[in-house]
């Protein structure tokens, strides 16, 4: 990780983006972090777009709570609910 106060980043962010393939880059505003650049290998931009949305975080939360809480069914059960075989394989059409 390497860190850079916001006075002193001079450089284009492209030339910053290459080297967060490298290290996370923080940047500090008077000593303390207010951004962050780094690489995001092996995700699409829906992956990081859900993944820093709050609302969308609050309801994983939220279902992890009621998981623990009341319980869930088993995949084989929503499977037989769906009437989709165990077996059967979803592609998605890119």
């Amino acid at each position: 990780m390497k860190t850079i106060e916001i006075t002193k980043a001079k450089n284009s962010l492209g030339k910053y983006a290459k080297h967060a393939e490298d290290f996370p880059l923080v940047i500090t505003d008077k000593g303390l972090p207010v951004a962050a650049l780094l690489a995001v290998p092996n995700a699409d931009l829906e992956t990081v777009t859900l993944s820093t949305n709050p609302q969308f975080l609050a309801l994983i939360e939220r279902s992890r709570q009621r998981q623990a809480s009341e319980g869930g069914i088993s995949s084989q059960e929503m499977r037989r609910r769906l009437g989709v075989a165990h077996n059967v394989r979803i592609e998605r059409n890119q």
